[in-house]
């Protein structure tokens, strides 16, 4: 298959972690690391651009062996490791707020959320499980109506409006000082859309949600990390000019 556009290559990669490079367990898949560090031992940065929280993305990132930096929180939270402290584009204080109001107005509805929420620094995750149309309708008529409702496979997330992985990537790019017209992206969910529509190509995993597959440029045949090998292979092979 066709994974990248005639005469196109991609200088830097953006992908998303939970679905993307995992499986719907969260496991990893140990294919998708080998093929990304290929990507960074090559010179082309890997950026990782993820719902989940600072700790846990720069774990990753260490044991990935990759240098650019991170995009966490749904663009909330902008870091590397180099840098003195993080670029926090937002604060959990409402989103937080809302869960516990939430709580009151939804039966059931655990305001604690995912265990993630304890390093938080941005928004406020909860249980993927919870009634996203009632967690919608609440918080359109409720104290905090301009905050986000975004679902992904793993979690809800609140979040303020300004927040996406788009907006993010905005900042960390004019950061690093790249193009958004030189980049390639791979998700699943929808958060990764706002990716989708800043960056020149996107890649949908196999097992993506049906709107992710459908705003996708390429929809890979090969699930989650599985796509990985193959798609690596296709950028590299494009970089030197060794393609069959």
């Amino acid at each position: 298959m066709e994974w990248l556009p005639p005469n196109w290559c991609p200088s830097v990669v953006v992908i998303d972690i939970d679905g993307t490079i995992t499986d719907g367990k969260k496991h990893l898949s140990t294919e998708a690391v080998q093929a990304l560090r290929k990507l960074d031992d090559a010179g082309i940065p890997v950026v990782l651009a993820t719902g989940n929280v600072r700790p846990v993305t720069y774990g990753l990132w260490r044991f990935l062996g990759l240098s650019a930096p991170m995009c966490c929180e749904n663009g909330g939270v902008i870091w590397h490791p180099s840098w003195d402290q993080p670029m926090l584009r937002a604060t959990a204080a409402e989103a937080k707020e809302a869960a516990q109001w939430l709580a009151g107005e939804i039966d059931g509805l655990d305001p604690n959320g995912i265990a993630t929420n304890r390093w938080r620094e941005s928004e406020w995750c909860l249980f993927p499980y919870e009634n996203l149309q009632a967690v919608t309708a609440a918080m359109a008529t409720g104290p905090w109506p301009h905050l986000s409702v975004v679902r992904t496979g793993f979690a809800i997330h609140l979040m303020e409006p300004h927040l996406s992985k788009g907006e993010g990537l905005k900042v960390l790019f004019d950061r690093m000082g790249w193009s958004v017209d030189d980049a390639l992206c791979v998700g699943d969910a929808p958060n990764d859309l706002p990716m989708f529509d800043l960056l020149h190509w996107s890649v949908a995993v196999g097992g993506a949600f049906d709107a992710v597959a459908q705003a996708a440029d390429v929809v890979s045949p090969h699930p989650h990390g599985a796509t990985f090998p193959p798609l690596v292979d296709a950028i590299l092979a494009r970089r030197t000019g060794d393609e069959a």
